[in-house]
C-alpha cells in the first residue's frame, strides 16, 4: 500500500504542483518529510499504567514502537514532576509514513462520526499540519472491547514546503479530505 502512495507522489502530485507553482525544477516541489503522532495523557499523573497503555496503543495505531514523554517542568497545582511520564509519541518516515498515511486517509477518516472533512486551520505558517484526532478507536486496529478510556492524538505533517498554500495543496494531492468552507 506504501508503494501506492509513492508512486502517486511521483507521478500525479509533483507534475500537478510544479505547474501551479511554477517552479523551475522537481526539487523544489515539496514533499512531506515525516509524521509526528503525539498523545498526552492527562491522567498519567495519578495511574502510571495508562502511559504504558497509551504507548502501546500508538504502537499498534503506527506500526512502530512509540515512546514515553515526560515533563519538562513541574507544575504544583496538577501534582506534576518534572520527568514523569505523561504521554506517548511516535514519529513515521519513509515507507511506514506513506503507509500509515494511507490507511488515515481510505480507512481511520471516514469512520469519525458525522465527518465533514478536516480543518484547513492547522496550518503553523512554514508548511507544516497539525491535525487533532478525538477518538483512537478510528483505527481499525484498536479493538473497542479492549480500551479503558477513549483518547485523542495529534498528528503532524511535517514538510518540506515554504508556505501554507504549497503544504495544502501538497496534502490534498494525497487525498487528505479537506472540509469546503463558506465565506
Amino acid at each position: 500500500m506504501a508503494a501506492r502512495l509513492k508512486d502517486k507522489y511521483t507521478k500525479e502530485i509533483v507534475p500537478a504542483l510544479k505547474e501551479k507553482f511554477q517552479y523551475k525544477s522537481i526539487m523544489q516541489v515539496p514533499k512531506i518529510t515525516k509524521i509526528s503522532i503525539n498523545r498526552g495523557i492527562g491522567n498519567a499523573v495519578a495511574d502510571k499504567k495508562l502511559v504504558d497503555i497509551g504507548v502501546d496503543e500508538l504502537t499498534i495505531i503506527a506500526g512502530q514502537k512509540a515512546v514515553q514523554t515526560k515533563a519538562k517542568n513541574s507544575i504544583s497545582n496538577f501534582k506534576l514532576r518534572e520527568g514523569m511520564p505523561i504521554g506517548a509519541r511516535v514519529t513515521l518516515r519513509g515507507e511506514r509514513m506513506y503507509e500509515f498515511l494511507d490507511r488515515l486517509v481510505t480507512v481511520a477518516l471516514p469512520r469519525v462520526r458525522d465527518f465533514k472533512g478536516i480543518s484547513d486551520k492547522g496550518f503553523d505558517g512554514r508548511g507544516n499540519y497539525t491535525l487533532g484526532v478525538k477518538e483512537q478507536i478510528i483505527f481499525p486496529e484498536i479493538s473497542i472491547d479492549k480500551i479503558k478510556s477513549i483518547a485523542g492524538m495529534d498528528i503532524t505533517f511535517v514538510t518540506t514546503a515554504n508556505t501554507d498554500e504549497e503544504s495544502l495543496e501538497l496534502l490534498k494531492g494525497f487525498g487528505l479530505p479537506f472540509a469546503t468552507l463558506k465565506k
